[in-house]
């Protein structure tokens, strides 16, 4: 629960020097960041430690590096995007741990920022490696965590740092996070209607069946409904879908009926031959797809039976998208969803990086009331997974 976990705001923070782990793992393209979302969720937690006279020490991970330093992978160009944002100075170092790294930190004013180099240029990093961790602790008199999408690795920043500290807090933007998922999972607004996509079911097992005891309806589309559509004895064609699930998918069904709980799949899609722009489409029932075509996204019928369960919502929880919305002629069915639970007054919960891209492309995301900036972390807490990062962080004392 957040309200056990220290937070940022508990602590004197006054000339401390502050190692604040963010997520500034944002796509960059020609030496520039393309989307500063993740940077700008991160802003408040950074001004609060510059506002209460803290030396921010700022660290993060861009990419997969293995391991080894790569230039295209730098967060050279993060700190720059974030200089913008703060407008202030935002000091660089080329490296994360060692001596210039530390004689940089120790010349911070209290006040000042500094982004050190890429995390995962080091293997230490992953592997949560005991020394690695502790020249990164060195750097700092306290520690908080407000990368929510690195919640769910137990790497050396989120979880090997607390631990040789002796304490962590919560960041303002884990805190934001943590409430919004418990308001989901401990006390929704009645119905909650879970929406879920995506190409896989093994993806989403556990979630699946952790909301099978918490949601009223469960609406499946995506190339997993492919599944559900398959075990249930219906045509379909050369859609995607998984052979070793289908049994599994069918129990998941009995286990919805036996608990109540309304799962709804697909009636109609719209089919193609390839998954390519401007091929020729067509919309049919799910029991009339014929050989050698593939379900790319749910049909209109579909469409009208999910917004209905969307209107009738207290609560709508989202995670993938219901087609392959990146090409504009299988984005309706996403698109419809997603202007649905933005007209709803329901509170809506996003996560996943696929179902907030499709939001961006509805043009609705300032009506949702909560998207989340971790898309594996949220999963394996909908999941009712415990999160390392989380669990590293210190019990406040009540």
């Amino acid at each position: 629960m957040p309200g056990e976990k220290l937070s940022i705001r508990d602590l004197d923070l006054d000339g401390k020097w502050v190692f604040v782990r963010v997520d500034f793992n944002v796509p960059v393209s020609e030496g520039g960041v393309v989307d500063d979302t993740r940077i700008r969720a991160a802003l408040p937690s950074i001004q609060m430690v510059c506002e209460r006279g803290g030396r921010a020490v700022l660290a993060s991970h861009l990419g997969r590096p293995k391991g080894k330093p790569a230039p295209e992978y730098s967060l050279r160009p993060a700190a720059e995007r974030l200089a913008s944002l703060l407008g202030r100075d935002v000091d660089f170092v080329e490296d994360c741990v060692g001596r210039e790294v530390e004689k940089t930190v120790k010349s911070l004013l209290p006040g000042e920022v500094l982004l050190l180099e890429n995390l995962r240029f080091h293997d230490g990093e992953t592997k949560n490696d005991p020394r690695f961790a502790a020249m990164l602790a060195a750097l700092a008199d306290e520690y908080v965590n407000d990368a929510f999408g690195t919640a769910h690795r137990a790497h050396a920043s989120t979880v090997g740092v607390p631990e040789a500290l002796g304490r962590g807090a919560a960041g303002l933007l884990i805190e934001k996070e943590l409430q919004a998922l418990e308001r989901v999972l401990r006390n929704p607004s009645r119905p909650l209607a879970a929406i879920l996509g995506g190409a896989k079911v093994s993806d989403k097992i556990e979630v699946i069946e952790n909301l099978l005891s918490l949601a009223d309806s469960i609406l499946l589309g995506g190339g997993m409904a492919f599944t559900f559509l398959k075990a249930e004895g219906k045509a379909t064609g050369s859609s995607m879908l998984e052979e070793d699930r289908l049994e599994l998918a069918s129990e998941l069904v009995r286990k919805a009926q036996d608990r109540g709980v309304g799962l709804l799949l697909p009636s109609d899609v719209r089919i193609a031959r390839e998954i390519k722009a401007g091929t020729e489409s067509m919309v049919v029932p799910v029991d009339a797809i014929p050989e050698g075509w593939m379900g790319l996204d749910i049909g209109p019928r579909t469409v009208e039976a999910f917004q209905r369960e969307i209107s009738a919502a207290g609560t709508i929880l989202w995670n993938g998208p219901l087609g392959v919305f990146e090409l504009d002629d299988f984005a309706d069915g996403t698109i419809e969803i997603a202007l649905a639970v933005a007209a709803s007054s329901a509170y809506s919960l996003i996560g996943g990086g696929d179902s907030v891209s499709a939001v961006k492309k509805a043009g609705v995301t300032n009506q949702i009331s909560h998207i989340s900036t971790g898309g594996g972390a949220s999963l394996e807490f909908l999941a009712g997974k415990k999160l390392p990062g989380i669990e590293a962080l210190t019990e406040r004392m009540q």
